[in-house]
């Protein structure tokens, strides 16, 4: 297997960390006996050919090369594997849930962005600096041609990714592990939908809880389908799933018993769910967010469910709750330089009440999360419970 590996010129491509030509020998440890090899080898790549959310030139050379790991006998990292491919697809998913990947939009982007990396110099290049060379020239183009070239990379990947659709459809029909974790993975390919759609319909169980199914129905709504379970089904994360999946389908349409079911999970019906991959597992956030596509119309009952977690919360899950806790408390986003606390309005007053305090809302593992701090202060607000705190007895 993995014939073609080594006729890459992986010393002319670059990742993360410089020449790419360490990646051909972390794909051949991928099928390695040895599970720490295994283990070592997956940290990397999710470390250089994707690297906290950005992807490179290497990495859609690699993805060939993964997509025959992922069926092959000697694997047994199928899902870490589906992880590390819906990684180089969306980055982070948050960016783009609830509505889904805007494939067309990074299409569009991608023209002419071909020939701007053409130009870029490569390792190897007379002159070429590991430290620097990539950063300068990436530093001196013009904003509209770095955004060409880094669509146009993004582009590569995605299509590279995109191949093995047959390969996420056929396992569904495995282990519920890899099984949630492929539906996942067809839910970023929408330019696919009808025969994922297909698929997809014949994932109602799988496991007792119901993660499967879930996963299975939001997968489907994002595709433009509607679930194959319902609202009676007994399994709470499935009814989860099938709410998420129907309100992403019908928006403002949505029925009152999808609204209800989701203010439910809004207000921490369900604890979060680490084996249901969409907002890693973050059941509440991603049912608040999909309030959201209903429109206006349960905006109260929603913000009211979300402020009733933020005390409870902290970490990611605090991040992912908050997040649509401000954006339905500030919808035209941040406040005008000054504003002070008495010309909030009532549900701003409420929620930056709520923030100050709840200081262990701000943290992560007892320490600061420095990210819950910035989105916060992308609303205007301060950054800190402390801060906000002051901030709230200003008159």
């Amino acid at each position: 297997m993995l014939n073609g590996l080594d006729q890459v010129g992986w010393d002319r491509l670059t990742h993360a960390y410089g020449p790419a030509d360490d990646v051909p020998d972390q794909i051949r440890d991928l099928v390695s006996p040895d599970e720490d090899r295994r283990q070592k080898a997956l940290w990397e790549l999710s470390g250089n050919i994707y690297h906290q959310g950005t992807i490179y030139e290497a990495t859609a050379y690699a993805v060939p090369f993964l997509l025959e790991v992922l069926t092959a006998p000697e694997c047994d990292e199928q899902p870490q594997l589906l992880s590390l491919l819906c990684s180089i697809v969306t980055g982070f998913d948050e960016m783009w849930l609830p509505g889904g990947l805007p494939v067309a939009d990074h299409r569009a982007r991608a023209a002419g962005g071909e020939a701007v990396l053409a130009a870029a110099p490569r390792p190897g290049d007379d002159g070429f600096d590991e430290d620097e060379a990539d950063y300068e020239y990436v530093e001196g183009l013009s904003d509209e041609d770095r955004g060409r070239m880094f669509a146009h990379i993004w582009v590569r990947a995605y299509d590279a990714v995109r191949a093995g659709v047959p390969v996420f459809r056929a396992l569904l029909t495995w282990e519920p592990p890899v099984a949630c974790m492929a539906a996942y993975t067809l839910a970023w390919f929408p330019e696919d939908a009808p025969e994922s759609l297909r698929a997809l319909a014949n994932l109602t169980e799988g496991d007792d809880e119901g993660v499967v199914a879930a996963t299975a129905a939001v997968a489907t709504g994002l595709l433009g389908g509607r679930p194959a379970i319902t609202l009676d089904d007994p399994r709470p994360i499935a009814r989860w799933g099938a709410a998420i999946a129907l309100a992403t389908v019908d928006g403002p349409d949505a029925t009152d018993d999808v609204v209800d079911e989701l203010i439910s999970a809004a207000a921490g019906a369900l604890p979060d769910s680490d084996r249901v991959p969409f907002l890693d597992g973050n059941l509440a956030a991603y049912a608040g967010g999909a309030l959201r596509l209903t429109g206006d119309r349960h905006a109260a009952r929603t913000f009211d469910a979300l402020l009733e977690r933020v005390p409870s919360v902290s970490g990611t899950s605090a991040f992912h709750v908050v997040k649509e806790a401000l954006h339905l408390a500030f919808p035209a986003g941040a406040l005008p330089a000054g504003t002070g606390y008495p010309s909030l309005d009532d549900r701003q007053r409420r929620l930056v009440d709520a923030l100050a305090g709840s200081p262990g809302t701000w943290l992560i593992d007892g320490r600061n999360f420095g990210n819950f701090g910035m989105l916060v202060r992308e609303y205007g607000l301060p950054a800190s419970s402390d801060a906000l705190r002051d901030y709230a007895t200003t008159r």
